[in-house]
């Protein structure tokens, strides 16, 4: 029987994986909106064929005919709705992070483990074909014993300022870094003990007032000694830029790149080509490979790919380099807990 799915959270990133939901995932039934805005729930469900609608995420989780939901509401409230999930027996998935707190994380698994049910974490980077062929290579052996981790990912705009505030995103290096933080746990397959964060509010000065920043690095120090590197930017105007490379000890390799289309414009003295606008342009096929990949794990009985532990790791790296940032030291991730 199809797994039968519901959405909680209409907005900009809730429509794009309802799109998957709706369109890409043969093993699924998608079956209900909730959302608070009925505009926004009411205006997606008509455009996707869905049949029910609720202002009210709590009576939708009532439904007994409801196998498992997808959470992509702000931040600062994962932690209760997925409580409330879980509660009603209901798989999820849940946008990332998984909480701002560890405390937060805490909650949320203690509340899925004694519900028994399962939890994905959207950090879709592990279902994009070039991030999955890189660990592929580097678990086969490809580069040798990876040593360093370095990765970027800057944003071509300005994030809205009450987003911007820590309280509901968790700020630049929590918000921006976490998929990176994900990234080295996950290729170089160890995990951070420390971190050494520099970042200034340097282009965009109101920023300043909600307490962020617009650009910021932080250093890695992994278990095993190996040494990692991420650059953060909210001000990269050519283009969406998400590249990473892991140097082993006999080889490395490099993912990711600028260029959105395979065509050059050769003039001349100079060769141009296109950029990535945006990342759901670059991550289109990873959205629904994660999607894909929890209802298989809820329809065949299997542990999901990225859990609330992982989820919860990379939290914690993101608030000691928080800590780092405030207090212009390296901070050790035995110092969080």
């Amino acid at each position: 029987m199809n797994v039968r799915i519901a959405l909680i959270g209409a907005g900009r990133m809730g429509a794009t994986l309802a799109h998957h939901l709706a369109f890409s995932l043969e093993m699924a039934d998608f079956v209900a909106i909730a959302d608070p805005n009925p505009e926004n729930a009411t205006g997606l469900a008509q455009k996707l064929g869905v049949a029910a609608v609720y202002s009210d995420y709590q009576e939708m989780l009532a439904r007994s005919d409801l196998d498992a939901v997808v959470i992509v509401t702000p931040t600062n409230t994962h932690v209760e709705v997925i409580q409330a999930a879980a509660a009603a027996g209901k798989h999820i998935f849940t946008e990332k992070p998984l909480a701002l707190t560890l405390a937060g994380c805490d909650e949320a698994i203690a509340a899925v483990e004694a519900a028994g049910v399962k939890m994905q974490v959207g950090f879709m980077r592990h279902f994009d074909p070039a991030y999955m062929a890189a660990k592929q290579k580097i678990d086969e052996g490809a580069i040798g014993r990876p040593v360093m981790f370095k990765s970027t990912g800057r944003d071509p705009w300005r994030t809205s300022l009450e987003y911007a505030r820590r309280e509901n995103s968790g700020g630049l290096i929590a918000d921006m870094g976490a998929h990176d933080f994900d990234l080295a746990r996950w290729l170089m397959g160890d995990e951070v003990v420390r971190v050494y964060s520099e970042g200034e509010c340097l282009v965009f000065p109101e920023l300043k007032e909600v307490g962020d920043i617009d650009n910021a690095v932080v250093n890695l120090k992994f278990a095993n000694e190996a040494v990692g590197n991420v650059d953060l930017s909210r001000n990269a105007i050519y283009g969406y830029d998400i590249r990473t490379e892991i140097i082993g000890s006999e080889g490395s390799l490099m993912v990711g790149g600028l260029q959105q289309t395979p065509v050059l414009l050769l003039k001349p003295n100079n060769v141009s080509h296109d950029t990535i606008p945006g990342f759901m342009a670059r991550f289109a096929t990873a959205y629904a490979a994660e999607l894909r990949a929890f209802v298989t794990a809820v329809a065949e009985d299997r542990p999901v790919a990225v859990d609330g532990r992982d989820a919860r790791a990379v939290t914690a790296i993101g608030v000691a380099a928080t800590r780092s940032l405030d207090e212009g030291r390296p901070v050790w991730l035995s110092e969080i807990g």
